[in-house]
């Protein structure tokens, strides 16, 4: 049976020192919901987030994906996850094709080839396909990791500021991606 809460965090929170960055935040996350975290720089959205992706070890809380504890068995929660933002650029001396293929063998996406062309041709990013991603404009790198996070079909997929560097069409068109992909993949799920 397919769990009904994709995410769920309970009583979350990251001290550093006298600092305290996350206060004991508690949300559910169910399937096809789109949730954005909104606050001032400093708020805590970027801790919260690395405590998700198990980068940064909360304090105190849990976090469950899909009711896989991540403190207990980070590497099969993380499985059902990917994540993006304009600060984590993929490796710049790769190209577009390479950077999915690299990631793709690494979630295990099965027929890759087929997945990595589809999402270059959803997102416009043939033209770029033999381009290194260092070369690349910040919205179109922006566009590139957007593909990365869709390629293992997440179940939980994290976005920092996904349309940061993107112009208001492209952002617009990026949104509409994201509701389209929460649609289509939320709800059909084994």
């Amino acid at each position: 049976m397919t769990p009904s809460k994709v995410l769920s965090v309970g009583d979350l929170r990251k001290v550093y020192g006298r600092t305290l960055a996350v206060d004991g935040i508690s949300f559910n996350i169910g399937r096809s919901e789109i949730v954005g975290l909104l606050g001032p720089n400093g708020a805590g959205k970027t801790t919260t987030i690395n405590m998700i992706l198990g980068v940064l070890e909360p304090s105190s809380g849990t976090i469950h994906i899909e009711d896989i504890d991540i403190g207990t068995d980070r590497s099969r929660a993380l499985e059902r996850t990917n994540f993006a933002a304009v600060y984590a650029p993929l490796p710049g001396n790769l190209t577009v094709f390479q950077n999915l293929r690299v990631f793709g063998l690494l979630y295990g996406v099965r027929d890759l080839s087929e997945h990595i062309e589809a999402l270059l041709l959803q997102f416009d990013l043939s033209r770029f396909r033999d381009v290194k991603c260092g070369l690349l404009s910040s919205g179109e790198q922006t566009r590139v990791g957007l593909a990365k996070a869709m390629l293992n079909s997440p179940h939980l997929l994290l976005l920092d500021e996904p349309t940061a560097s993107l112009d208001p069409a492209t952002a617009q068109d990026i949104r509409m991606k994201i509701r389209d992909f929460a649609a289509r993949c939320g709800p059909c799920r084994e």
